[in-house]
């Protein structure tokens, strides 16, 4: 595969890593999650550039890649916080209080669904079901589920992280 230099991570080295996941699978586009999970480890985000290289790599249409990546809440495509809040809005956790913890995070640390701090420190972002309705109202700090969440948790969670 041939990349040109402001191809950012996509130099020798980072394709003999890709090189070692897609090794695994027998068809090579088949290791696209993957693949984006490494991507973004070394990015903190999925670039419009990162999906054509991606493409390119797995010798499928840039489209495809867009949608995975649109798809899924765990990929990102602006760069988020060092603490990243991505809370449940689906109904079990709506019931049990998720739009109050919602609106809790958007007035202490004065951002909106979408937004980061000026700090760069935190973002937000309201997704689709984590799956974890037994601790509900629930939320993932960065790849960590937290349940249970109470007004006072959040500001433990805010300030720990400060």
């Amino acid at each position: 595969m041939t990349l040109k230099s402001e191809d950012h991570i996509f130099n020798p080295d980072f394709l003999q890593q890709l090189d070692k996941i897609t090794a695994k699978y027998e068809q090579k586009r088949a290791a696209l999650l993957p693949v984006l999970h490494l991507v973004q480890e070394k990015e903190d985000l999925i670039s419009p550039e990162s999906e054509k290289n991606i493409a390119q790599y797995l010798g499928i249409p840039v489209v495809h890649v867009h949608e995975v990546v649109s798809f899924y809440h765990l990929f990102h495509q602006t760069k988020k916080g060092q603490c990243h809040f991505s809370v449940c809005q689906t109904t079990t956790c709506a019931l049990l209080g998720g739009e109050d913890v919602i609106e809790h995070i958007q007035k202490r640390l004065g951002i909106k669904p979408g937004e980061t701090t000026t700090d760069g420190k935190f973002s937000l972002s309201v997704v689709e079901c984590l799956g974890a309705c037994e601790i509900a109202p629930v939320m993932q700090q960065n790849k960590d589920y937290v349940g249970c969440l109470t007004k006072e948790k959040i500001n433990e969670l805010i300030e720990k992280t400060k």
